[in-house]
């Protein structure tokens, strides 16, 4: 008998449902939903209370307590949540990562929501469609998924082949040009210290990708309410959360990483004025984590990945389907961390 798939929720979300009103224990990875049982618990309802939203499992097996009787454990399996009652975050309307690859049938979203036809060019019905700024960006955090897995067309004309990167271009273009970059450092510093140099611009970049996943892809609060505004935002990042899996604009295009990486060639030659080779090796460990961070977030959507990089998937896909205003770190959570921005663990069961 296959398993059946239960509902995904975050320790957070459990821990909220601490009343008589709404009561969730677990155990393990099981979440129950034991509101209607604590009125009914014989031993009276401030015990149960006492641990609502918590853990349970070591409670009910303390013998110095009570331990409890296969009785106990049925009543438990009687409120286990089950698939009916698989909740859909209201934010995105999806209940799980695996709801990112469902395909999207347009015709009937398009005609429910009134926001985007995937079956036509997304660029001129983004530019004409006199979206007001929170209806678009409740329309473009609701992630769809065209058909097939390709993707969906965007301006319909000769334009189209230059909204679309694969992934291999990021490190055929870029990594010759930080190999060359460190050549030229290493003219004008010992081996140890353009390494070092080099070194601080990769955690440098770790911080920036934070600031520019926060600051600027997610910067909604300030977006112009406005089809100019409104249109930036989905051509810079909002088409990725409204097509999280399109594997073709998942990285970023060439031409917007030159846009974005010259402010930063100007800043690290102000900062180490002292020196334009120790800048120039800033510089190239920062192109380094960048390429680093492309090629993981595409492996993060698209490929089966080693244990820990399964936990980072797990995290950032949440970003996608549970909350786009946590979860900023693509290639680690220690800035979510440093600045609270974490999302919290789900607890899942199959």
């Amino acid at each position: 008998m296959p398993s059946r798939t239960l509902p995904t929720f975050t320790r957070a979300e459990v821990a909220s449902h601490d009343s008589s009103a709404s009561c969730y224990v677990t155990i393990g990875t099981k979440v129950y939903d034991v509101t209607d049982f604590v009125q009914d618990h014989p031993g009276g309802s401030d015990l149960i209370l006492e641990y609502a939203g918590k853990d349970v499992e070591d409670i009910l097996k303390d013998v110095a307590s009570h331990p409890h009787s296969e009785a106990a454990y049925e009543v438990l399996d009687d409120s286990l949540m089950g698939p009916d009652s698989v909740p859909t975050h209201p934010r995105t309307g999806m209940s799980c990562e695996e709801d990112l690859s469902k395909e999207t049938d347009y015709s009937q979203d398009y005609k429910k929501h009134k926001f985007l036809d995937l079956g036509r060019p997304l660029f001129p019905q983004i530019w004409n469609g006199g979206f007001s700024k929170d209806f678009y960006l409740d329309q473009v955090h609701r992630p769809r998924h065209y058909r097939g897995g390709v993707s969906a067309p965007l301006f319909g004309n000769f334009l189209e082949p230059l909204s679309k990167t694969p992934w291999w271009a990021v490190p055929s273009l870029w990594l010759p040009c930080v190999a060359y970059g460190i050549y030229l450092a290493h003219q004008g510093l010992k081996p140890s210290a353009t390494a070092s140099y080099w070194a601080f611009g990769l955690f440098l970049w770790t911080f920036v990708e934070y600031c520019l996943h926060r600051f600027l892809f997610h910067l909604d609060d300030y977006l112009p309410d406005n089809r100019v505004g409104i249109t930036a935002h989905f051509l810079l990042h909002g088409i990725h959360h409204y097509l999280p899996m399109d594997k073709y604009r998942l990285v970023m295009p060439p031409t917007m990483f030159v846009i974005l990486a010259t402010p930063f060639w100007y800043l690290a030659h102000a900062v180490f004025y002292f020196s334009w080779h120790a800048a120039t090796a800033v510089f190239c460990g920062g192109i380094f984590g960048y390429i680093c961070y492309d090629l993981t977030h595409y492996f993060l959507h698209h490929e089966n990945l080693p244990l820990w990089y399964k936990q980072l998937k797990k995290y950032h896909l949440q970003h996608h389907f549970l909350d786009y205003e946590l979860g900023f770190g693509v290639t680690s959570k220690f800035w979510d961390k440093i600045f609270g921005t974490e999302l919290q663990p789900l607890i899942k069961t199959t």
